[in-house]
C-alpha cells in the first residue's frame, strides 16, 4: 500500500510508501492523512506490485471472487470483523485497498490449528520461517513420502500432545505452526481436515515445486497481523459477529454446505459444521441485519442454503438480498463435479460499479 501525496495547486505527485510515512515523519498512514491540511490531500492508492497476499491455501478461498465481492463492500464502514477466518482473502484485500485504514479488524476462527498459525506467523515468525526453511528442502529431494512421513509420524503426534496439554491457539507450538504451513502448501487443494479421530488426514497434492516458504510474503503478512487494531482469537461465530454495532462490516465464508454427497465438507473442526449451523448462522445474520450492521454472506447454492435465504420472506423484509454468482470449483471427489458452478452472496450492502460486475446470467435478487 502506498500513498499519494498531491499538491492542489501544481501537477507534482509524491509516492511514498508506508515504510517511510513512519521513518521521515513519524507518523502512522492514519495520522499522517489526519494531520496534512493546507495545500495537500491524500489519495490511496492501490499499488498491485505491493499488494500481501494470503500465506494459506484454503478450501473455499475467496481470492478469485474478489471482484464480486468487492463491489459490495460498503463505502464507509466501522469496525471489521471476519469470523470464519480461513485465508483472509477478504481482509487482505480490504487491506490492500487501504479500507482498513484507522479501523479496527477482529479476526476469529473456531478452528485452533488455523488460529495458531495465524498467532505464531505474527509472533514467533523467525522460528517459522527457520522450520520451513528445512521442511523446503526435505520436500525438494523427498517429495511425497516426506509428506506423509511429516503428517504421521511428526505433526499428528505432536498435534495429539498438543490438545492433550488443552489445545488453545495461544499455546498452538511453533513446530506445529510450521508443519501446518508446510501440509497446507503441499497438500490436496489447501485442505484441513480432520477424521473421527481427529487426525489430520487430508492427501498430498500434485504440485511439481510448490512454494513452501515465502519470506516477503510471511513478513509482510506479519507485519499487518502484528498491528495493534488487528485482533486474532479462536472464537465461535456467533460470539465474534455479535459485537458488531451499527456501522460495522461483517464478512461471514463458512463452510459450505455440500452440493451433493461426494462434495461434503463438513469436517472442518472436530465438531464439523453442520445444516443446524447453516440456520444459527443465518439467525445471527437477521440479528445483525436488524441492528443496521453491514453483512455480506458467501455460501454455496445447496438447497437447505436457498431455502434459508433465497426463498426466506424474513430474509427479504431485513432489506438482505441474494444474487449467484459463477465461481470455480476444485474440491470433488469426481472431476465431472469440478469446474464453474453458482455460489450465493447474501448482503443489504448495496452493490457498487467499481469492480467487476456480476453475471447476468447469474445474478438472482430476492423481490
Amino acid at each position: 500500500m502506498t500513498t499519494v501525496v498531491r499538491r492542489k495547486l501544481r501537477a507534482k505527485e509524491r509516492v511514498i510508501d508506508n515504510d517511510s510515512l513512519v521513518r521521515e515523519y513519524r507518523l502512522t498512514p492514519a495520522k499522517f492523512r489526519d494531520q496534512v491540511q493546507g495545500d495537500y490531500t491524500i489519495f490511496p492508492v492501490r499499488r498491485f506490485d505491493q499488494d500481501t497476499r494470503p500465506f494459506l491455501k484454503w478450501a473455499g478461498g475467496k481470492r478469485q471472487l474478489l471482484p464480486q465481492l468487492g463491489r459490495f463492500y460498503p463505502e464507509t464502514f466501522g469496525r471489521y470483523f471476519e469470523p470464519f477466518l480461513g485465508s483472509g482473502a477478504v481482509f487482505f484485500d480490504l487491506f490492500n485497498q487501504g479500507r482498513l485504514t484507522g479501523k479496527t479488524a477482529t479476526l476469529t476462527d473456531e478452528n485452533s490449528d488455523l488460529i495458531g498459525t495465524y498467532l505464531r506467523v505474527r509472533d514467533s515468525l523467525e522460528a517459522i520461517i527457520e522450520r520451513l526453511t528445512i521442511l523446503a528442502r526435505q520436500h525438494a529431494s523427498r517429495g511425497r513420502d516426506y509428506y506423509y512421513e511429516i503428517r504421521d509420524t511428526w505433526f499428528n503426534p505432536a498435534r495429539r500432545e498438543w490438545r492433550a496439554r488443552g489445545g488453545g491457539a495461544d499455546s498452538y507450538p511453533v513446530d506445529l505452526a510450521a508443519m501446518m504451513i508446510y501440509l497446507n502448501r503441499t497438500g490436496y487443494n489447501g485442505l484441513f481436515r480432520l477424521n473421527q479421530a481427529g487426525k489430520f488426514n487430508v492427501p498430498a497434492g500434485r504440485y511439481s515445486a510448490p512454494r513452501i516458504v515465502d519470506v516477503g510474503r510471511l513478513r509482510s503478512v506479519s507485519r499487518i497481523l502484528s498491528d495493534c487494531a488487528v485482533e486474532i482469537r479462536e472464537a465461535p461465530f456467533d460470539e465474534a459477529a455479535m459485537r458488531a454495532e451499527r456501522g460495522d462490516l461483517v464478512y461471514f465464508d463458512p463452510p459450505y454446505a455440500p452440493l451433493s454427497r461426494t462434495a461434503s465438507f463438513r469436517s472442518y473442526t472436530s465438531n464439523g459444521f453442520s445444516d443446524e449451523n447453516q440456520r444459527h448462522l443465518q439467525t445471527v445474520i437477521l440479528a445483525l441485519a436488524a441492528r443496521e450492521v453491514s453483512v455480506l454472506l458467501s455460501n454455496s447454492t445447496a438447497p437447505c442454503v436457498l431455502a434459508l435465504y433465497e426463498s426466506n420472506r424474513e430474509v427479504t423484509r431485513a432489506g438482505l438480498r441474494c444474487r449467484r454468482i459463477p465461481a470455480r470449483r476444485a474440491i470433488n471427489s469426481r472431476a465431472e463435479g469440478r469446474g464453474v458452478v453458482e455460489e450465493l452472496l447474501v448482503t443489504n450492502v448495496k452493490p457498487t460499479p467499481r469492480n467487476h460486475e456480476t453475471h447476468e446470467s447469474t445474478k438472482r435478487t430476492i423481490k
